[in-house]
């Protein structure tokens, strides 16, 4: 199947969802990547008058700022914005005020789900679904916040390589700077996805494509894939209880 033809099939899906749940449309937060601009567009294509894009920023970079206006100008995004910086302050503040010992990651993953709380509140006021915008490498590693970006109900990239979603940008539309960016999450200043993974996403995409066998690639993302497993599925429960 082309890419092109696999994007049409997702706008379907996306469709299809939202019938089966007896919603009315969804919504998507956008952050300035190629992945929340790629499910943002779908998103249109789906639902024209029934979706929402939802720009929350929390110490959000320039960058961030301007490759998200592109998108909305480019490509004609409905997007509202909630501003979460002083929320998530507030939320910081109380966590250091508290017993809880810092911890830098810990404290990053909250904009995540601080976000996630805000797209669901938008989702439930207008019976929309929640998009996600994890593609094969993220998911497939578990490169997301558990209850946070994680927290959705459906993943239209889910089966496609990082590569492929620049692709998908590229037939979309996307802005040319959004598609050439270094993928961020933005979880801090100056953070980079494969700065902190230690690999590169093209490495990630040969191995899961078969293209390549590198021992040292396989073991991480083996590795990553192995420790997130609880990631993808929900929450572990004992063994049934047998009554008498």
């Amino acid at each position: 199947m082309e890419l092109k033809e696999y994007l049409e099939y997702l706008v379907e899906f996306i469709r299809e969802t939202v019938k089966n749940a007896n919603a009315k449309g969804v919504v998507i937060g956008i952050s300035g990547g190629i992945d929340s601009a790629v499910v943002a567009c779908l998103a249109k294509k789906a639902f024209p008058n029934n979706y929402t894009a939802v720009w929350m920023p929390i110490e959000s970079s320039e960058e961030d700022y301007k490759c998200k206006q592109e998108l909305i100008d480019q490509c004609g995004i409905k997007a509202i914005d909630v501003e979460l910086k002083e929320t998530f302050l507030s939320f910081k503040k109380a966590i250091n005020e508290s017993t809880t010992p810092d911890h830098k990651l810990a404290i990053a993953n909250a904009k995540a789900r601080l976000r996630m709380t805000t797209l669901y509140t938008v989702a439930q006021t207008n019976s929309y679904l929640v998009l996600g915008t994890d593609n094969l490498d993220e998911w497939h590693i578990g490169y997301f916040t558990k209850f946070g970006d994680g927290g959705v109900d459906m993943v239209p990239l889910v089966h496609l390589l990082k590569r492929e979603v620049r692709e998908a940008a590229r037939i979309l539309g996307v802005p040319v700077s959004i598609i050439n960016r270094a993928p961020t999450a933005s979880l801090w200043e100056n953070q980079t996805d494969e700065s902190e993974l230690g690999i590169t996403y093209d490495q990630i995409d040969a191995y899961l494509a078969g293209e390549i066998n590198d021992e040292v690639v396989k073991t991480k993302v083996d590795h990553l894939h192995k420790i997130s497993e609880h990631k993808r599925n929900g929450a572990v429960a004992p063994n049934e209880f047998k009554r008498k």
